[in-house]
């Protein structure tokens, strides 16, 4: 997905994650905002440049140069700041609307603290009885866990503008970045009192993971109430449960969509197409006849134009299914799925888990992909090919076996 968007352009429903925080700052009264950017920052400009005609903040762009990590990224921002306390917010992560602002309520230094997330992932958060922050450890053996709650650092932080300026004295993490947590952990241990600001995890979550994308729109949708049908529909079709319409959509008769479902505008759907709980699908995209959607996010212009299966997947922005297009997305034996991540295969955790389709990728009919494989970006998938294995950017696939890289077109 990456391939073509950056993390703070992954869509929510019909917002991405960057514009629900910028809106959200808005909403608040803070007027004046600074953007770090590397990766696809060109993109990522020109988005928030159009974003902002609404929103009419004042925003700054920083270049961060080579990307060395969440500390460099803040200190590349130090020279820019006006204000003697700071928001500091990751980029690449879902908040619930009740964050921010208690984040904002809340009085002098302040961390945010996500309970019930594994700690071994995230990094272990130490704190006292009275939530003054001690220590972070990052990737902490079980043993180290077991003796503490289990609390995380959540990635939004309260600051004085004194402890953002530690950045400039921290040292690479082993790891070969200058770690944010290194700051925090600095200024503890200079006196300054920081307080952890608790939370649940079901009001927080990143997208390091391509399913946690699933999962933050899956709970969006579950905040839908009633029906909102703003497009066309023909006879006989059936609508159930809360579901939004676009405007511009088109449902054709026999179409049975069973919400929580969001349609974006400019939609083409059905004829008889099923489109089960828990499904988005963006604007401008055809899912045609006889396609069955379940669980999934379907980006913009997408073409599943008919006799598709797409489970527990993601499909990214003018990719064209074949006819026949099937995602697996469960495995025989029912155990959690397993996805490549950086070259290294892990657990899902979860027992259902389809296929991640890059952008303007090609599958021919009667293709079959299996469960947690990615495709990257503009990839062909030769007709009746089984794709068993990770697939990369700009590759056709024209067997099982025979991976040969793809000329730009």
């Amino acid at each position: 997905m990456t391939h073509t968007r950056p993390k703070v352009l992954v869509p929510i429903l019909n917002e991405t994650l960057i514009s629900r925080h910028l809106r959200q700052l808005k909403d608040l009264g803070i007027g004046r905002v600074i953007i770090v950017v590397r990766y696809m920052k060109r993109e990522v400009i020109e988005y928030v440049d159009r974003l902002n005609d609404d929103l009419g903040l004042d925003v700054e762009f920083v270049d961060q140069g080579k990307e060395l990590g969440t500390g460099h990224a803040v200190l590349q921002a130090l020279p820019y700041l006006k204000s003697d306390e700071v928001l500091v917010v990751y980029g690449d992560l879902y908040l619930d609307p009740l964050i921010l602002p208690e984040m904002l309520k809340a009085k002098g230094n302040t961390l945010l603290a996500v309970k019930g997330k594994d700690p071994s992932k995230y990094g272990l958060l130490i704190a006292d009885k009275d939530l003054m922050v001690k220590d972070i450890i990052e990737k902490p053996p079980s043993e180290v866990i077991k003796r503490y709650k289990p609390l995380i650092n959540g990635g939004v932080y309260k600051l004085s503008k004194d402890i953002l300026k530690l950045s400039e004295h921290i040292e690479l993490s082993p790891r070969g970045e200058y770690e944010f947590t290194d700051v925090i952990k600095l200024a503890v241990s200079k006196g300054h009192r920081i307080k952890a600001l608790l939370i649940n995890e079901d009001l927080w979550s990143d997208v390091g993971y391509l399913w946690n994308v699933l999962d933050v729109n899956k709970r969006e949708l579950m905040r839908l109430k009633g029906r909102v049908i703003r497009g066309d529909i023909e006879p006989n079709v059936t609508i159930k449960g809360p579901v939004v319409i676009e405007e511009g959509t088109y449902v054709r008769s026999g179409t049975y969509i069973e919400g929580p479902v969001y349609i974006g505008r400019g939609c083409s759907v059905g004829p008889n197409t099923y489109l089960r709980p828990y499904s988005v699908i963006l604007e401008g995209s055809k899912v045609g006849a006889s396609v069955e959607v379940k669980a999934s996010l379907i980006m913009e212009h997408v073409h599943a134009s008919h006799l598709s299966y797409i489970g527990d997947s993601i499909v990214c922005e003018h990719a064209n299914l074949g006819a026949g297009t099937i995602t697996a997305n469960l495995r025989f034996d029912e155990k959690d799925v397993k996805v490549f991540v950086k070259g290294v295969r892990i657990s899902s955790g979860r027992k259902k888990l389809g296929a991640f389709i890059g952008g303007h990728v090609k599958t021919g009919i009667n293709v079959s992909i299996y469960p947690g494989v990615k495709i990257g970006a503009y990839s062909w998938i030769y007709p009746g090919v089984r794709v068993k294995k990770d697939v990369p950017p700009w590759t056709v696939v024209k067997s099982e076996d025979t991976y040969e890289p793809l000329k730009p077109y």
